[in-house]
């Protein structure tokens, strides 16, 4: 074992028995954690380039130490025994002011469970019964997104009669083989080229789902598109903070030239948005509460994204509560009535805190 991997395992050995969710290590500051979303400094020097260079190529997979070299950037999946289990992790590695860094997001040892993450079980029946279309995960940064993802991918793999295709960047949960499901996960930049090469040759493969783990580029989004139309279930996350956004961050990665006939089939393809925000808890310390924003496409919310009339999709969602529909601000009134937030972080997330009142 190298001094570079051992001073890591250390390191993520405080992280899984603080239960952090991320482990930054920065030039100029001490190895920190993310611990329910607060920053906490390990009791170490401030790391140096010259420590932590060595230190993460001592981790990266030699095809993945090549890319970053090139490119400056990394992403890799890391697995390492610790406490007797095997624990894994994803690996985002970066070059900032000439000097490398690294940010380590724990993944747990098992899919959680709908009730353990907050997560409404009828909503998720609801996402996976769709035959095919689009689904979106959006949130920022830490929101959640790949385990809500992971955790409909296993109930659809629990539900048997699935082939299910993942492509990932990179692997994260990893799925159990379950009697009558067939599935396989491809990871960018070992198994597949791209996000949008995966989803080309995986329409090949007889799915019946595809996840992607994120839609950033043009080709990704019109192959997602395509996949939709033409009969799969695709699941996907988006980096924005409501549903209208997304519609709009998803067209937008698109020529002006064609964002007209982009959001028509957006318009036929798209089945449910789910926003997700992860909000402190009233005890600190304690695992952050997740509140939702949940959009179901209907005639109305097809007709917006058709028209481009975006800003009217916040009031369709407001009154199709009879079709399931959540605004984040009923979403976070029902944290704060239940006692699982207090009122100064309620106010941060509503639109109009006097509602609270």
């Amino acid at each position: 074992m190298s001094q570079g991997t051992d001073s890591i395992r250390t390191w993520l050995t405080e992280a899984v028995r603080s239960g952090a969710s991320d482990l930054h290590l920065v030039p100029g500051h001490p190895p920190v954690l993310r611990v329910h979303g607060v920053l906490r400094a390990l009791d170490e020097p401030p790391l140096t380039d010259e420590r932590l260079r060595p230190l993460l190529k001592s981790i990266c997979p030699d095809a993945f130490s090549r890319q970053f070299e090139k490119s400056g950037d990394v992403d890799f999946s890391l697995e390492m025994s610790i406490d007797d289990s095997t624990h894994r992790f994803r690996v985002n590695g970066f070059v900032a002011d000439q000097k490398t860094g690294a940010c380590i997001r724990l993944i747990p040892a098992e899919i959680p469970d709908f009730e353990w993450a907050g997560f409404p079980r009828d909503v998720a029946e609801r996402l996976v019964d769709f035959r095919n279309g689009l689904v979106l995960i959006t949130g920022v940064t830490g929101s959640g997104k790949s385990t809500t993802l992971a955790m409909l991918v296993q109930l659809l793999n629990s539900r048997g009669n699935n082939r299910i295709i993942t492509i990932e960047e990179p692997v994260e949960y990893r799925y159990p083989a379950r009697a009558g499901s067939v599935i396989t996960q491809r990871e960018v930049g070992l198994d597949v080229e791209s996000f949008a090469a995966g989803l080309k040759h995986g329409l090949r493969q007889d799915p019946d789902v595809i996840l992607i783990g994120e839609i950033r580029d043009k080709e990704t989004a019109q192959m997602a598109l395509t996949a939709a139309e033409t009969g799969h279930l695709v699941l996907s996350t988006l980096h924005t903070r409501d549903a209208k956004g997304a519609i709009s961050r998803y067209a937008d990665v698109f020529p002006q030239s064609v964002q007209c006939e982009v959001r028509s089939q957006i318009a036929l393809c798209l089945r449910a948005i789910v926003s997700q925000h992860l909000l402190p808890s009233v005890i600190a310390g304690e695992r952050r509460q997740l509140a939702l924003e949940i959009m179901f496409a209907n005639s109305p919310i097809a007709s917006a994204i058709r028209t481009g009339k975006l800003t009217s999709i916040d009031n369709y969602i407001l009154t199709g509560r009879s079709e399931g529909m959540v605004t984040l601000d009923d979403s976070v009134k029902a944290l704060l009535y239940s006692g699982q937030i207090d009122r100064d972080v309620a106010e941060r997330f509503v639109s109009d805190p006097s509602s609270l009142f």
